[in-house]
């Protein structure tokens, strides 16, 4: 799957799937996030051992999991999470977080839109992202991206810190997200990404 992509500013990345040798990028990848960017994940990226746990679910096929690589290092992550349960395999979580200096440039778009592909391949037709209240950004950029917010939990979960959070969970039909990936790279003058 190794791709070769251009960000909006035309720096190029490598988009290919996690391997299992990648732990120890990986774990610098999330080393190199600001704690405000941790904060809010779903586990404890600096806890190895949970890390390696999340990597053999990759293994086992339960989660798809790209990663983008500039210069050696992986510089943002993504992964499709799938339940693999009778009655709700038509459905996938989405995940993507990208490095400080790489965000704003396209990277993320790029990292759905790969994860879309897989999620087509993989015959889902619906995508959920969880998020906590706090990650406004994540949920322009759902939003931006055809997702519409189905459910809020208040303090249904706890950050990193132990704090409460509401829980939203936001869904998109896998046709609606390609619509909108369409769109935002066609009115772009960033047309050198689509494929």
């Amino acid at each position: 799957m190794d791709k070769t992509e251009k960000m909006k500013d035309g720096t190029e990345v490598t988009i290919r799937r996690l391997a299992p040798g990648d732990l120890d990028k990986l774990m610098d990848f999330y080393g190199s996030l600001p704690e405000e960017d941790r904060k809010y994940l779903k586990f404890d990226v600096t806890d190895r051992k949970a890390v390696a746990k999340r990597l053999r679910r990759v293994e086992t096929g339960d989660d798809i999991r790209i990663v983008a690589v500039h210069g050696g290092l992986i510089v943002a992550s993504g992964a499709l999470e799938l339940t693999g349960e009778a009655w709700s395999k038509h459905q996938g979580e989405i995940r993507v977080m990208v490095a400080r200096s790489f965000q704003h440039r396209g990277l993320g778009q790029i990292m759905i839109r790969e994860l879309y592909f897989i999620a087509v391949q993989n015959q889902l037709t619906t995508i959920v992202a969880r998020m906590m209240r706090p990650q406004a950004g994540a949920q322009k950029i759902f939003r931006r991206l055809g997702f519409r917010e189905e459910s809020l939990f208040p303090d249904f979960v706890k950050d990193i810190g132990g704090g409460s959070q509401d829980l939203i969970i936001m869904r998109c039909e896998v046709k609606d997200l390609w619509k909108e990936l369409d769109r935002l790279f066609s009115e772009s003058d960033w047309q050198r990404c689509r494929d």
